[in-house]
């Protein structure tokens, strides 16, 4: 229900979001069935939607915001032939970019580096040197790159059943996820939104990071944190290990939000839990797919949108690329993520077995671009928020205050909520 024109795009941006939502609900529903819950009914306001894949924006600490946004180096700049997209909001992002171009961290040298080169050799340059970039590229370029073509021959979600692990029981519950537990090693958004929702679902989700490359700063209260508990882990120390194996033993989820095989060295490969740990639900969501020459690259969604074709589908001249209005591709495939888990979860209890599910930006984007380029005037018209919508709510925090934006969706004809006061980043013990 409710109006669409909420986040006005060229693109199917409100279909794509909505229906990603409409399948985690409708997984949800699928998985309080099978334990014993009865039928549900599901629903969603369009407008509520529109506010949860833009939340980071809408989250406000004692009233202040306190959205990180983009660094200055984290930009399109126009190159010699073209333009790219840098990510540069992390420190160590943002020495590799300078190290590949061979300047100061100044906007204008950086610049003037830029346009002496071609698009896709900063590209490589960046990449090469451990940093992020890509070149702006139209939708049917990316179609014909070999990662564009990988792409192609992956599925939305992939799905894979090792081993014949018998069926765990799940007794009935109060919430889908009742006495579930999601061991969350993700970062930034998409993976945080997918265990959050999970949390919202009844799930007890604990995210671990490690110390050294923080995601944030301690104690932050943040978006990405509610529904969750969060703590530090050093996976490279053996008491880290010795802890990850401890909570991974159990868990009944783990979902993994870093580039294909940098956790491989953790044991948290598919083959590795499988074998140590059978009959979990391990869901994987990484920037590029799983294939192709880029599948262990590392992105962000703002960069994702440069190369395959977002970008200029977006743009208001023709010319300069633009961006979505939101972070569509770090919700969607959250949202999409989530779904993963839940319908894991209901088919391991049912057929046994350790299910892996794999996940991408870039192939949430090749959704969205596959809906279409609208024309302007093909658009839906822009309608206004409510004055104060209802989804938006007060809750507390180990900071003070928070508000915030409510898992979108009713359940049962029950609308979703946090299940506790926000954390603190790395707040919390490693403990279920």
């Amino acid at each position: 229900m409710g109006a669409p024109g909420r986040l006005p795009s060229r693109l199917a941006v409100e279909d794509v979001a909505v229906g990603s939502v409409a399948v985690a609900l409708l997984a949800a529903a699928a998985l309080s069935e099978s334990r014993g819950g009865g039928p549900k009914t599901v629903s969603l306001d369009r407008g509520h939607v529109a506010d949860a894949v833009r939340s980071e924006r809408l989250f406000r600490l004692s009233g202040q915001s306190v959205g990180a946004g983009f660094a200055p180096l984290s930009r399109f700049w126009a190159a010699a032939d073209g333009w790219v997209r840098t990510h540069a909001n992390y420190p160590w992002h943002r020495r590799a970019l300078l190290k590949a171009l061979g300047t100061p961290a100044d906007a204008d040298a950086v610049a003037a580096a830029m346009a002496e080169l071609p698009a896709e050799e900063v590209e490589q340059r960046v990449f090469a040197a451990g940093g992020i970039a890509a070149a702006v590229r139209g939708l049917g370029q990316w179609l014909g790159h070999p990662q564009g073509r990988a792409l192609v021959a992956e599925p939305l979600i992939g799905h894979r059943v090792i081993g014949d692990r018998a069926p765990r029981a799940r007794p009935p519950a109060e919430s889908p996820l009742g006495g579930a537990r999601v061991l969350d090693l993700t970062r930034v958004i998409a993976g945080p939104v997918c265990t959050r929702f999970l949390g919202a679902l009844g799930a007890d989700v604990l995210r671990i990071d490690p110390p050294g490359h923080p995601d944030m700063a301690s104690g932050v209260v943040a978006d990405t944190l509610l529904g969750k508990r969060s703590s530090f882990v050093d996976l490279g120390s053996p008491a880290g290990a010795s802890t990850l194996h401890h909570l991974l033993a159990r868990a009944d989820v783990v979902v993994c939000g870093y580039r294909p095989g940098a956790l491989d060295r953790f044991g948290l490969d598919g083959e590795s839990l499988a074998g140590r740990h059978a009959g979990l639900v391990a869901v994987y969501i990484d920037a590029w797919g799983h294939t192709g020459p880029w599948a262990e690259r590392r992105g962000f969604d703002s960069v994702v949108q440069a190369p395959t074709g977002i970008s200029l589908s977006e743009s208001s001249t023709g010319d300069e690329p633009g961006a979505l209005p939101c972070q569509l591709l770090d919700h969607a495939t959250g949202y999409l993520a989530a779904a993963a888990a839940l319908d894991g979860l209901r088919r391991q209890s049912s057929q046994g077995g350790t299910h892996i599910r794999r996940l991408s930006l870039a192939r949430t984007a090749l959704w969205l671009t596959s809906q279409g380029v609208r024309s302007d005037d093909a658009a839906p018209e822009p309608t206004a928020a409510p004055e104060v919508p209802a989804w938006l709510v007060e809750m507390d925090s180990r900071r003070g205050p928070v508000t915030v934006v409510a898992p979108p969706g009713t359940l049962g004809d029950l609308p979703l909520q946090w299940p506790s006061a926000a954390t603190g980043y790395g707040a919390d013990a490693p403990a279920w």
